[in-house]
């Protein structure tokens, strides 16, 4: 079996979550078929400027085809078109040159997958939002399988988004939220899908000790990992933890690694230690007390995994439904939806050694069961052999036809904003999967959880 796995941009060096994402799967899966990566020559999510040759490179032993981006990210021109998308009546057209506009537009690695879709049994695509899922889907649809990384922001209420969600030969998702999310806004609970998730690289021999001798640091701390942005609920982290610092506890830090959008205050006891190598980040979290995650809006947070697989309780949003939902299912940290929430729940983490390390052994037992890489792999493995199935038993899903040149034209598409409002909220109430895909009729052996 011959599998293309396309993304957005991709590197031993970029670390965002979906680009980390399919890195992580393309090399596990490269271990049972063969494996070869569709995606662009940009480094920079923000500019998607060219800055990696074309052509053929390989990553991690696995081959790497490169493709340009026709042209950079105006982020005025964005703005402009997300606003309208979002906050007004529109049109389809609309909505595909805010694709345009959002970036990184390559017609030479959609025009590729046209060309040779045949020599792949399967492609894996990565990210709903982006123009190489959108034109590519719709281009090899018998082979389409999509890895959506959907949150709950306007995107998912565009027109288009659905239509990649119908138009899928199938979906794997990374919770059960974000299914719930995709199939209320797409209605698309025909197409098979599994959640799955993704498993972690944790690497052995952490050292707490490490840590603290490298950065000096004995207090006690919660710590964050990842893009250090409004965004990703900083601004409120920032808040919550500078009156916590003044009001509860005297020792109590806040550890922060990743690259800052935002400014970081001037505390005393607020440290950013900046970009930091595996080791480093692995020694930050096996000496922290606590993970703290508190981003409004995630599909999966690889760095909540790799905190569970470590022992380490988490402490997140509770107005994010995915980590919300992850924590009550995983029985392994607490969550906030206030400040005085966010203050007893760090309280509880701070004072109470029993319930950190009940939680941590929690966390890490969930993530055996459902993040270890045999889990992983064995639900991908059986998707595909499940769609192999199916091309030999019957016809293939017909594609959903495009819309004429008129009705691409009418402004009668309500603002995306006002659907994703509309969706339902809060963590899904069914457990982990049994073993079932969610489609009519489509069991599979090998895709059941290890418990």
């Amino acid at each position: 079996m011959k599998l293309a796995v396309v993304v957005q941009r991709y590197g031993a060096e970029i670390n965002g979550g979906a680009e980390l994402h399919a890195r992580y799967v393309a090399e596990r899966l490269s271990r049972h078929v063969e494996v070869e990566v569709l995606t662009t020559c940009a480094r920079d999510y923000i500019t998607w400027r060219n800055e990696l040759e074309p052509g053929i490179d390989a990553v991690n032993g696995v081959p790497v085809r490169r493709f340009p981006v026709r042209r950079e990210r105006d982020p005025d021109d964005f703005g402009r078109w997300s606003r309208r998308v979002f906050a007004n009546r529109h049109s389809i057209l609309d909505e595909l040159k805010w694709m345009d506009s959002e970036g990184p537009r390559s017609p030479a690695l959609v025009t590729h997958l046209r060309r040779a879709a045949a020599t792949y049994d399967f492609i894996l695509y990565f990210s709903y939002r982006y123009y190489h899922a959108y034109h590519g889907v719709r281009a090899t649809r018998s082979q389409a399988v999509l890895v959506p990384t959907a949150e709950r922001d306007p995107a998912l209420g565009l027109a288009i988004s659905a239509r990649t969600f119908r138009g899928a030969r199938a979906l794997m998702y990374n919770s059960h939220e974000e299914r719930a999310l995709i199939h209320a806004v797409a209605r698309n609970q025909h197409v098979p899908g599994v959640v799955v998730g993704v498993g972690s690289e944790i690497r052995g021999g952490a050292s707490q000790a490490r840590f603290r001798a490298r950065t000096g640091i004995d207090d006690p701390f919660v710590l964050y990992v990842g893009r250090i942005d409004e965004n990703k609920g900083c601004v409120e982290l920032f808040d919550y933890f500078t009156r916590y610092a003044a009001e509860v506890s005297r020792r109590m830090r806040l550890v922060l690694v990743g690259t800052p959008v935002i400014e970081i205050p001037a505390h005393p006891r607020i440290r950013h230690l900046g970009f930091v190598t595996e080791e480093e980040k692995y020694d930050a979290i096996a000496a922290a007390d606590t993970l703290v995650m508190p981003s409004y809006y995630e599909s999966l947070s690889m760095v909540t995994l790799e905190a569970w697989a470590m022992r380490i309780p988490v402490l997140v949003n509770g107005r994010c439904d995915v980590l919300r939902g992850q924590v009550i299912r995983a029985n392994a940290g607490l969550y906030y939806e206030s400040y005085e929430e966010f203050a007893e729940a760090l309280r509880l983490i701070e004072t109470e050694r029993g319930l950190r390390r009940a939680l941590g052994a929690n966390g890490r037992r969930y993530f055996n069961r459902h993040y270890a890489w045999s889990v992983v792999e064995g639900k991908y493995l059986a998707m595909l052999e499940h769609l192999e199935r199916a091309n030999r038993d019957g016809p293939r899903p017909r594609v959903e036809p495009e819309p004429g040149w008129l009705a691409r034209r009418r402004r009668v598409q309500p603002p995306a904003r006002d659907i994703v409002d509309r969706l339902p909220v809060g963590p899904a109430a069914k457990t982990w999967e049994t073993g079932e895909f969610d489609t009519t009729g489509s069991a599979v052996s090998g895709a059941a959880d290890t418990r």
